[in-house]
C-alpha cells in the first residue's frame, strides 16, 4: 500500500507540476495527472497480480522460510487474499484511468475546434512535415472522440483490456465461483488477452510531452506570445513526443515466471499416474489412491487434479488424506459441483481406471507446520477434515516407528458434520488411533470430539435407545458424538487449563464464518504473559 501511495503521488505531481508537460496540462487540465498517476499504480499491481498464483514459486519460497519463523509462512498462505486485493486495486485504478482519459479525449476534441483559448487552438494545430511532433492526437476536423478511441492503438487496446477485466472480475464473485466454477475458470484465462493488450497499450504514445529545446525553452514568456513561436530564438516552435512504453518492463519478469510455472505444470501433467484403489464412500465421497514415480509429499499438502475425459482444461485442488510414510497418495472428493459429480459417476462405471488423470503438486499449506507446535487444535468442517486425516495418519506411523523427532505432545481434534454418513469413512482411522494410543499408554495424547449439526427425529430416537452402549451408535468409537455446535469458549478454556505454558497451533479447514470465530478466540485466550498459553491461528486457503 505504501508503494502504491508513493507511485500515485510521485507521478501525479510529475505530470501536474513538471515543465515538460506544461502545454499538455494546459490542453487537458488536471485530468492529465489523474490519468497518468493511476497508470503508474496499474503497472506496479500488474507486476504483482501473477506472483500469488505461481504455486510452485510459493512452495519454494515457503520452504526457504522454515528458519525465519511462522509469521512469514503464514503470510504466504494468504496468497489468494493478496491476489484479490491486488485485483481490487487494478479495478479501482482502471476506473480512474478510464474516466480521466475520456475527459482528455473530450478536451482534445474541443481544443482542436477552438472552444477554449487561443493557446489551446495553437497547440492543437501544430504540425510538421512528418506529422510526428504534434501535441493533439486529433489531426483533422473529421476525427471525432469515438473515432479516436476505436482507431488508435491506445484506444482499441484500452477497450479490449477493460472488457477482459470486467469479465474476469464479475466472474470471480463468490456466488459464481461456487455455483458455476467453469465460468470462473474459463473467463479468468482472459488474463492472456489482458496482458497482451497491456503490453501494446502504451505503444500508441497518445499522451505527449515537450521535448528538450536548445537553448532552453522559456515557457513563462512563450506561452503568452504565440505569434513569436519560430521567430524568436527563445521561442522555437514547441515540439512534442510520446513517452517510451514502460509497461512491458514492469510485467515481463512475472510473465516469464508464470510461463515457467505453466511449463512445469505441463511436465507434471504428462507424467504417468496409476490408480491403486478407487472407493466410493458413503455420503457421496470418492476416495482415489494414486501412485506417481518420484512423488513426495508432506502432511496437509494438496494437489490439483485434471481428468481430460471430463475436461481438458479444468484443474481442481484437493487436500491429500494419505501420510508421507505411505507408498501412495490419496484424496477424498465430495460431490459438490458438475466436475466432481461427473468424476464420481465415471468411477462407478470403472471409467476412471481406463482414463488418464493429471496431477500437479504437491503444494504447501498452513497444516504443514502442525508438528512445529507442542500442542495442536485441529478443526475440520465436513470434507474439510481431509488435511487432518493426513496428519493423524502420519502421527500413527510416527508412533509405530517410535519416531524421536515428534515434538507434538497433545492434539485436540474437532470435526463438525451435518449428516451421520460423513463420519463413516474417517471413523476407521480414529478407531485405529484410539487403539494404538491405549496400547502405548498414551490415551491422553489425542482428544477428539465429533459434532453432528443436523439430525432428524428417527436418528434422535435411535440414539436415545442406545444411550447406555459402550460405543457410539454413529461412529462405533468410544468417544460419543456430540449434537449441536461446540462451545468454543469452553473448549479454549479447557486447552488453556491443560496446557498453561504451551504454544498452541489452531488449524482450520472450513468456512470463513468459523475462521472468524476461531481467530477471535485465539486472540482472546492468548495470555499477555509470554510464559503462559499462546494461540496461533492457521487456515487452509485454496
Amino acid at each position: 500500500m505504501a508503494i502504491n501511495i508513493f507511485l500515485f503521488v510521485w507521478f501525479y505531481f510529475l505530470y501536474d507540476l513538471g515543465d515538460r508537460f506544461f502545454y499538455t496540462r494546459h490542453l487537458l487540465g488536471s485530468a492529465l495527472a489523474w490519468a497518468r498517476a493511476p497508470a503508474a499504480v496499474l503497472n506496479f499491481n500488474c507486476l504483482l497480480i501473477l506472483l500469488p498464483v505461481c504455486r510452485n514459486l510459493l512452495s519454494v519460497v515457503r520452504g526457504s522460510f522454515v528458519c525465519c519463523g511462522r509469521t512469514m509462512r503464514k503470510q504466504l498462505d494468504k496468497n489468494i487474499s493478496f491476489h484479490k486485493l491486488v485485483a481490487y486495486m487494478i479495478g479501482l485504478m482502471t476506473a480512474v484511468h478510464i474516466i480521466a482519459h475520456l475527459l482528455n479525449v473530450e478536451r482534445y476534441y474541443n481544443s482542436w475546434h477552438g472552444e477554449y483559448d487561443a493557446l489551446s487552438m495553437a497547440l492543437s494545430r501544430l504540425n510538421d512535415s512528418g506529422n510526428t511532433t504534434y501535441l493533439n492526437p486529433i489531426r483533422s476536423t473529421t476525427t471525432t472522440p469515438n473515432l479516436l478511441v476505436f482507431t488508435t492503438i491506445a484506444g482499441i487496446t484500452g477497450v479490449i483490456i477493460t472488457l477482459a477485466l470486467i469479465l474476469m472480475i464479475t466472474s470471480s464473485m463468490e456466488f459464481i465461483r461456487r455455483s458455476y466454477f467453469e465460468v470462473f475458470w474459463f473467463t479468468h484465462h482472459l488474463f492472456i488477452v489482458f496482458f497482451a493488450g497491456l503490453v501494446i497499450h502504451g505503444a500508441g504514445r497518445i499522451v505527449r510531452g515537450q521535448t528538450n529545446a536548445n537553448p532552453p525553452y522559456n515557457i513563462t514568456f512563450c506561452k503568452d506570445h504565440i505569434e513569436d513561436w519560430g521567430k524568436k530564438k527563445m521561442c522555437p516552435i514547441p515540439q512534442f513526443a510520446g513517452g517510451f512504453p514502460q509497461t512491458w518492463m514492469w510485467v515481463i519478469g512475472p510473465m516469464v515466471l508464470y510461463v515457467c510455472e505453466r511449463l512445469l505444470r505441463f511436465i507434471r501433467y504428462i507424467q504417468a499416474v496409476k490408480y491403486r484403489k478407487i472407493v466410493i464412500r458413503p455420503s457421496k465421497v470418492l476416495e482415489l489412491q494414486l501412485v506417481k514415480n518420484g512423488f513426495k509429499m508432506d502432511v496437509g499438502q494438496y494437489v490439483f487434479l485434471n481428468c481430460p475425459a471430463i475436461s481438458q482444461l479444468e484443474w481442481h485442488p484437493f487436500t491429500m488424506t494419505s501420510a508421507p510414510e505411505e507408498d501412495f497418495f490419496s484424496v477424498h472428493i465430495r460431490s459438490v459441483g458438475d466436475w466432481t459429480q461427473k468424476l464420481i459417476r465415471a468411477s462407478m462405471h470403472d471409467f476412471c481406471e481406463r482414463s488418464k488423470m493429471g496431477v500437479d503438486g504437491p503444494f504447501g499449506t498452513a497444516s504443514e507446520d502442525v508438528f512445529d507446535y507442542e500442542v495442536a487444535m485441529l478443526v475440520g468442517a465436513g470434507i474439510g477434515v481431509t488435511p487432518f486425516a493426513s496428519i493423524l495418519k502420519s502421527i500413527w506411523y510416527k508412533f509405530k516407528d517410535s519416531n524421536p523427532e515428534l515434538r507434538t505432545r497433545k492434539i485436540y481434534f474437532y470435526w463438525l458434520c451435518r449428516e451421520t454418513h460423513a463420519f463413516e469413512w474417517f471413523a476407521d482411522l480414529l478407531q485405529v488411533l484410539e487403539r494404538e494410543m491405549e496400547e502405548r499408554g498414551m490415551g491422553n495424547f489425542l482428544t477428539y470430539k465429533l459434532y453432528l449439526t443436523g439430525w432428524d427425529q428417527s436418528h434422535a430416537t435411535h440414539v436415545m435407545v442406545h444411550a447406555d452402549a459402550d460405543t457410539d451408535v454413529v461412529t462405533g468409537l468410544k468417544q460419543k458424538t456430540n449434537y449441536g455446535r461446540p462451545n468454543w469458549d469452553k473448549e479454549f478454556e479447557q486447552v488453556c487449563k491443560e496446557n498453561p505454558t504451551s504454544v498452541v497451533g489452531t488449524f482450520l479447514c472450513g468456512p470463513v464464518v468459523l475462521a472468524t470465530v476461531l481467530s477471535k478466540k485465539c486472540v482472546k485466550y492468548t495470555d499477555v504473559d509470554p510464559r503462559k498459553t499462546k494461540f496461533y491461528f492457521n487456515k487452509e486457503n485454496f
